[in-house]
């Protein structure tokens, strides 16, 4: 049984939802979203509130019933608050800068790293060492943070590279003579 799929999703001031047989749309100050539920649960609206119900007592129903009342949770902080994810650099001479809309890293290359985000995602780097990515879907801030990333992801022994903010790197010990 699902602990976080009996709790009903509440919308929050400012947010519209509607509920159209698996479809869930929200609409809010930062945008619009829609999430369509899998066949094996029930959606339902009532007392402004979106509450989540397996369609059969199968495992594979019990198993996608919290995650469906997660995605709607994300679905109403998204269009309310949006989400960010920020990242560090480490590393002497790597940097960032914007280019228009784009984001150009140095990270040690022969060339400069370009990486152009999708439609809906903001970048932006208030330091040289910094990036904050911002959206109000949380999978394509994820997506798009993880792809930075994995241009250069920390290494053990000096934790040069990009990391994500709240990450702590396991340093490793070097040689010895």
């Amino acid at each position: 049984m699902s602990r976080i799929g009996k709790k009903p999703v509440q919308v929050p001031a400012g947010v519209t939802a509607a509920v159209e047989g698996q479809t869930v749309t929200a609409k809010g100050p930062k945008g619009e979203l829609v999430f369509v539920a899998n066949d094996e649960v029930k959606v339902s609206f009532d007392n402004n509130a979106v509450s989540v119900v397996p369609a059969n007592d199968s495992k594979d129903a019990r198993a996608k019933w919290g995650m469906s009342r997660t995605m709607i949770e994300n679905l109403f902080k998204g269009v309310k608050d949006g989400f960010e994810r920020k990242l560090e650099i480490n590393g002497v001479g790597y940097r960032a800068a914007m280019q228009g809309k784009n984001l150009q890293l140095s990270l040690g290359f022969s060339h400069d790293v370009v990486y152009e985000p999708p439609q809906g995602i903001t970048i932006a780097v208030p330091k040289p060492t910094e990036i904050v990515v911002t959206g109000i879907n949380k999978q394509q801030v994820g997506q798009v943070a993880a792809e930075i990333r994995e241009y250069r992801g920390p290494e053990p022994y000096k934790g040069k590279g990009v990391k994500y903010a709240e990450e702590r790197i396991v340093r490793k010990e070097g040689k010895k003579k």
